[in-house]
């Protein structure tokens, strides 16, 4: 098993929603662990940073406003295989095709406002981080329990 992190954003909807501690423990009971952790409101030109692949696309627009209307939370998690762990307990972009025991699937109703963002590759896990936390904010620690969950 390797050791990855990646970035979830837990986006504006969930938070105005009260869904924030619901979505980190899901996560955390997972067996992955936080190492970095912040609240922030998203400004307009860190937005089209963190888009700038869909830039052109007729969303674009509609992105950009949604994730700079309210506060979000940027955590980093790390753990075994941890990109792939975390896409999966997201679940599918639409929450209407999500399956019910992912998070959109179990709070998600709009693909517009799909609670949650997680970085879908190791290499674009690594330039997100980047973009919402500096070097050196990313504290590494060990835990007892990571035996019980990675095995030696």
């Amino acid at each position: 098993m390797k050791i990855q992190q990646t970035l979830v954003l837990i986006k504006p909807d969930a938070v105005q929603r009260g869904l924030v501690g619901e979505i980190i423990s899901r996560f955390e009971r997972k067996g992955l662990k936080v190492v970095a952790l912040k609240m922030l409101h998203m400004d307009e030109a860190l937005a089209k940073r963190h888009y700038a692949i869909h830039e052109g696309k007729s969303f674009f627009a509609q992105l950009v406003a949604f994730i700079t209307s309210s506060p979000l939370v940027a955590i980093v998690f790390e753990g075994a295989e941890a990109v792939e762990v975390v896409r999966r307990l997201i679940g599918e972009t639409n929450p209407l095709q999500a399956t019910p025991g992912t998070i959109r699937g179990d709070f998600g109703l709009d693909v517009g406002h799909n609670l949650i963002h997680g970085s879908d590759s190791e290499e674009n896990a690594s330039g997100e981080i980047e973009l919402f936390f500096s070097p050196g904010k990313l504290l590494g620690y060990q835990r007892e329990v990571d035996k019980w969950i990675t095995g030696p």
